[in-house]
């Protein structure tokens, strides 16, 4: 597994799937990357670097805690881009990972090509996601077997009297068989203290990430889970207001994770997207030649 050198000395590592045109990956949690897969199968398109967040997976433990917050982590992210040999890239980010993608945009918009959020989490953006609007979208499963104790759940954490969040994860699939219960348990984060870091004080600045937005000229895609609780449709449609140049789909029938629910689709949609050119008319970058 091919790893780099960040700002701070940490080794971290990524993986490689598939050929042609880099797209460089940031998976959420923060957890390592292994539950991206290939993306449904876009590695048939594009290569893949997915990166695994320090800490997670065969990344290093920082020395220091606090490298964990969201904002440190976008220096990871263009160290991965300069080790990769890449003048620009384009970038996927998934939930939480779509906060780092984000801020990486407004530092650095002269190196992002492409930019894609995927289920994106909207805190570097501070759009606030409401109880009512969870339990409106929780509505559409009414039918679903699991439905009662899974809302019973919801309600009490949207209330702030309970935190049973295993019991709400039916609510982040399209489909709710051993598969996707074998997904949930495989992508849980497993380093308690860089999920509780990624938030820590100063991680965020929505007012100048905004303002940063507005002038990003990268075309950006959106795209949503029809059921998606963590980051539902109407939010994101909040979220890609903010670009001058964003595309906003929702994928029918999925969650939080599209590439799992409808392969065929999300490749379909995000595929298409990435296969536009630059404005300039040339490829984004070159083929990456992964080392270490």
């Amino acid at each position: 597994m091919p790893t780099y050198t960040a700002p701070d000395g940490t080794q971290l590592a990524y993986r490689v799937h598939g050929d042609g045109e880099p797209l460089v990956c940031i998976p959420g949690g923060p957890t390592d990357s292994a539950y991206l897969g290939d993306l449904g199968g876009l590695s048939a398109h594009r290569q893949l670097i997915l990166l695994d967040l320090r800490g997670t997976g065969r990344s290093a433990i920082p020395e220091d805690p606090g490298s964990y917050r969201c904002d440190r982590l976008v220096d990871d992210v263009e160290a991965l881009r300069d080790h990769l040999g890449l003048r620009r890239t384009d970038l996927l980010g998934h939930s939480a990972g779509a906060n780092i993608a984000t801020q990486y945009a407004a530092r650095y918009p002269h190196r992002v090509s492409r930019l894609a959020l995927v289920g994106p989490g909207t805190r570097a953006v501070g759009i606030t996601i409401t109880g009512e609007t969870r339990r409106r979208l929780a509505q559409l499963r009414k039918n679903e077997p699991w439905f009662p104790s899974a809302l019973a759940a919801l309600e009490a954490i949207t209330e702030g009297t309970g935190t049973d969040w295993e019991a709400i994860s039916p609510f982040y699939y399209g489909r709710w068989d051993a598969a996707a219960q074998r997904h949930h348990a495989a992508g849980r984060p497993s380093n308690r203290e860089a999920v509780a870091g990624f938030a820590a004080d100063g991680a965020f600045d929505p007012e100048t990430t905004r303002a940063a937005l507005a002038r990003c000229e990268a075309p950006v895609l959106l795209l949503a889970g029809e059921f998606d609780l963590n980051s539902p449709p109407a939010s994101v449609a909040e979220f890609a207001a903010l670009f001058p140049d964003a595309t906003l789909v929702v994928q029918s029938g999925a969650g939080h994770y599209p590439w799992f629910d409808d392969a065929e689709q999300f490749v379909a949609t995000t595929a298409a997207f990435l296969g536009d050119r630059s404005p300039s008319g040339g490829p984004a970058a070159a083929t990456a030649s992964p080392s270490g």
